[in-house]
């Protein structure tokens, strides 16, 4: 039985890894065309916000240890995370973050890049004027707070409040409890608040979902999309790598020049 040549078995193995990868190669390609053709901060829907405004410095507030000093009063206040002054519904607020209780750490998702959160931060909203606390915001509020985000704001197509969200949603790794607030142009836009926070946390529009969904198909996590070191996309990488460096011998092997010098060189030797 005659023996199969190496030549053989380079272009099969050739073969098979280009029918296995050409797809994923197809998709880092189509992801990679769109990702650079595309201005990310259009991605990110600053074209679609106003331009951020600032507090006057002739405000008069109160100081924020009115606001600690009565928090301490109601609640377990270990330490202070941050003290953020933040505006809602045109009015100046005190946004407060601060430690309460133990960590939870095994709340942390494992296997994502995102960095780990404390899940011992609580927040309370505070009057910057009076001191006075200040609920999680109710809906119309979120709604004046979005539409203080458009730089064009249009009809209110509907207000969704989350309390969960899937892995795959657009408002992944973000604040909850939050209101979605959906517009009737341009591009589909959704608006999300942050109930206790007060503040605009994202802008998700047509465009963005493109990216994001291409995002997905570029790093190959198809459980929440964010993970770029997986397991899938480390092993793809790799056997892409050997399909590459298959071509290169497999050209080396059954190139008619090449084998035009080795025969020359054999024939000098």
């Amino acid at each position: 039985m005659k023996l199969k040549s190496n030549n053989y078995y380079i272009r099969k193995s050739h073969r098979y890894l280009g029918i296995i990868l050409g797809v994923q190669f197809l998709f880092w390609t189509l992801g990679g065309l769109y990702f650079s053709w595309n201005d990310i901060d259009k991605v990110h829907g600053d074209h679609l916000r106003k331009e951020k405004r600032y507090f006057p410095t002739d405000l008069k507030l109160v100081s924020p240890r009115v606001v600690m000093d009565a928090l301490k009063t109601s609640s377990k206040v270990d330490s202070v995370h941050s003290v953020q002054l933040i505006e809602i519904a045109g009015t100046p607020a005190y946004q407060v973050r601060y430690f309460s209780g133990e960590m939870d750490h095994s709340a942390h998702k494992a296997g994502t890049h995102m960095p780990a959160q404390p899940t011992n931060i609580k927040v309370q909203l505070a009057n910057a004027e009076t001191g006075k606390f200040i609920p999680a915001l109710s809906e119309v509020e979120a709604v004046t707070v979005a539409k203080n985000q458009m730089a064009d704001p249009v009809k209110v197509e509907k207000v969704e409040y989350l309390t969960e969200v899937g892995a795959h949603h657009e408002y992944r790794e973000k604040p909850l409890p939050a209101y979605a607030v959906t517009f009737s142009k341009p591009d589909n836009c959704t608006v999300y608040v942050s109930a206790e926070l007060g503040t605009f946390q994202a802008i998700r529009h047509n465009q963005w979902r493109v990216f994001d969904f291409l995002w997905m198909l570029h790093t190959m996590d198809y459980e929440g999309r964010d993970n770029f070191g997986n397991i899938l996309l480390r092993a793809f990488s790799i056997f892409g790598l050997f399909t590459v460096l298959s071509g290169f011998v497999l050209y080396y092997v059954s190139s008619p020049s090449v084998k035009k010098v080795k025969k020359r060189m054999h024939q000098v030797s």
